[in-house]
């Protein structure tokens, strides 16, 4: 072969690739939008919904071999190697064989038949491979060891001593019980997660984060700080959708960290506020990167019970990210953003009045009509991509074309939350299989010694470490598996141990050494990556205390007398602005160290929750004591001030 021949060769490959990845990316958006539509069932097609999961991996294994490189990259830059060749044809073989031959199979656990067993074996071996390109080696090792230790638990010593279990069994199970990998978590990743990532997906290239950045722009451009204020408010409204910290750090971050530099931001503060920002996004209501929809199936409780117990976080989470944003700006004379660079708001409203709507169709479609999460998100991209066609934004039409993107990219960037899908859900079969659930949760209870806080430590260093550098779904999911339960154990409010996994699952994104959220940021910015997080954790100081008020007393999370809930909230924003004066060190002036430090005294006085413990009373009233007298030394500071003018 010549010189000039060998390119062709190797475009022949790229083009043939790109095709076929191409054809199963848009496939598994399809056959996701078809089961939400219930499109099976109209053409006569009566499948198990384990059945329907397979048809669904039967596409989403061989996508993430021709996609994703064995080596570094998430995805893939030139030819596909023969291995990863045979590696997708083989994933594509087996989960066909699943999805035909479950009805029968999965009836023979009992006598575990040859063709069951070597069809869940090469399943489990393929999706740990997969999630290990994916995902990373942290969660690929937890994993790893759950089986190890299914294998080995009637070995273990005292309270961790589980079943005996031998290795057929345990692949059997595996592979054809409906609780492991054709269980619960791989049912929402492909119907709901799929659904959401296509709603965001769609509002992307229709021009919906631009508009929102846009209103953010008119809202709070001319106020000081308005370069952070622009970013802490567009990342709340994108970042729900998005689903993904990185994603929503890339979206709009590329608007609003430039911003944040040139009104006058460290490139490690502007980085920070803009990981930060897109963080909470995960937490806000009422979809929070999907987990909301996730959390109510884990919890058997209705949607709305959770959109309620999230918001008043997520409300304290934002307005304290929001005051040292705006103190940050006054402590360093920040100049406002340029008239010039601040869009009108007449253009803005009249070329992307129909943005709003999408989210009206999602909630009116959820509380009014009660249709699935699924069916919902389905029917506000749907909203949105008629809007768009019909008027454009900015003079431009959503074309078939960017609606084939959207299909492509939604497939594509579920590919990894699959994975997570299949090898959490191995995770749960070993814990129902071996009984190591409970020895879990009763060694996380003994470690506390019974104590509740110190349980709670445990909890959010393990889920910290859990959560590094894994999507929204995939955190909550494994950690409401493996943590939640021991909280619940010990008395705590289930909705309230489930907020808080998913709170400290998410604060692995701007927590180093692996604060992926804060790393993206930092690139962009142009900052050292480890400050940045470091910054980024002072900047979301609220999201590592929060959790704990709630769980020592759920008014926060609107559970209690309304009495209560109403005082108990105004008492933490309260708190979030002085804890966030002490933080930055300012209000009208520089403060002394002194001066900050009775600041977030006092804040941490007012933002314990009545009757959360013995002396929570007498706390509060020692808070607001001290902060009735900085304020008044504050204004009696500023009236010198003004008479020696």
């Amino acid at each position: 072969m010549s010189d000039t021949e060998a390119p062709k060769t190797a475009r022949l490959d790229n083009k043939t690739l790109n095709l076929l990845v191409t054809v199963l990316a848009v496939g598994v958006t399809l056959l996701s939008a078809a089961w939400a539509l219930d499109l099976y069932r109209d053409v006569g097609l009566q499948i198990y919904t384990e059945q329907y999961l397979g048809i669904m991996l039967t596409i989403a294994l061989p996508l993430v071999y021709l996609a994703v490189p064995a080596g570094p990259g998430r995805f893939r830059q030139g030819a596909v190697p023969w291995y990863d060749i045979a590696a997708a044809i083989v994933g594509a073989g087996v989960a066909a064989y699943t999805a035909f031959w479950y009805p029968e199979l999965t009836e023979a656990i009992g006598r575990r038949p040859l063709d069951g067993l070597i069809v869940g074996g090469i399943m489990a071996v393929l999706l740990i491979e997969g999630l290990r390109r994916t995902v990373g080696m942290i969660l690929t090792s937890v994993v790893l060891l759950f089986l190890i230790l299914a294998l080995i638990g009637d070995q273990l010593p005292g309270e961790m001593e589980g079943r005996p279990i031998d290795l057929e069994h345990l692949i059997y199970y595996l592979g054809w019980d409906s609780t492991s990998v054709l269980g619960t978590p791989m049912r929402i990743v492909t119907t709901i997660v799929v659904a959401f990532v296509f709603f965001g997906r769609i509002l992307f290239v229709s021009g919906g984060s631009e508009f929102f950045t846009d209103i953010a722009m008119v809202l709070m451009g001319r106020y000081r700080g308005g370069q952070a204020k622009i970013s802490v408010f567009a990342s709340s409204l994108f970042g729900s959708i998005s689903g993904s910290t990185v994603s929503n750090v890339v979206t709009t971050g590329v608007v609003t960290i430039p911003l944040m530099r040139r009104g006058g931001y460290q490139a490690h503060h502007a980085g920070a506020i803009e990981a930060v920002a897109s963080t909470g996004g995960q937490l806000m209501p009422p979809v929070m990167g999907a987990s909301a929809f996730l959390m109510a199936e884990f919890l058997q409780i209705p949607y709305t019970d959770v959109v309620l117990a999230a918001l008043i976080p997520a409300i304290l989470y934002y307005v304290a990210l929001f005051i040292q944003a705006d103190l940050e700006a006054a402590k360093g004379n920040m100049k406002r953003i340029e008239k010039s660079e601040i869009p009108a708001a007449g253009p803005v409203l009249k070329s992307g009045w129909f943005f709003p709507l999408p989210f009206v169709a999602l909630v009116v479609a959820l509380f009014v009509f009660n249709y699935s999460p699924e069916l919902s998100a389905l029917s506000a991209a749907a909203v949105v991509i008629v809007a768009t066609a019909v008027f454009g934004y900015k003079g431009k039409k959503l074309t078939l074309r960017d609606l084939f993107h959207a299909l492509r990219g939604t497939g594509l960037g579920v590919v990894d939350i699959f994975m997570i899908g299949g090898c959490v859900g191995m995770v749960i079969g070993v814990l129902n299989l071996s009984g190591l659930g409970f020895a879990l949760t009763l060694i996380l209870v003994q470690a506390a010694a019974g104590k509740l806080i110190v349980l709670l430590l445990l909890a959010a260093v393990v889920c910290i470490i859990l959560g590094m550098g894994m999507p929204t779904v995939g955190v909550y999911v494994l950690l409401a598996t493996l943590v939640a339960p021991a909280l619940v154990e010990v008395g705590v409010l289930p909705i309230a141990a489930h907020l808080f996994i998913l709170y400290f699952g998410m604060m692995s994104m701007i927590t180093p050494p692996v604060a992926i959220g804060a790393f993206a940021a930092a690139n962009l910015s142009g900052a050292d990556p480890m400050r940045t997080g470091f910054s980024a954790m002072r900047f979301g100081w609220l999201a590592f205390i929060i959790p704990f008020m709630f769980v020592a007393s759920p008014t926060l999370i609107m559970h209690g007398e309304w009495q209560f809930i109403v005082i108990d909230t105004l008492g933490a924003l309260a708190a979030a602005w002085l804890i966030s004066v002490g933080i930055i060190g300012y209000y009208s002036q520089p403060l002394s160290i002194l001066e900050r430090g009775a600041y977030c005294l006092a804040g941490f006085g007012l933002i314990i929750p009545l009757n959360a413990f013995a002396a929570a009373n007498e706390a509060n009233i020692i808070g607001l004591i001290l902060a009735i007298g900085l304020i008044a030394i504050e204004f009696r500071r500023r009236r010198f001030a003004q008479h020696k003018i």
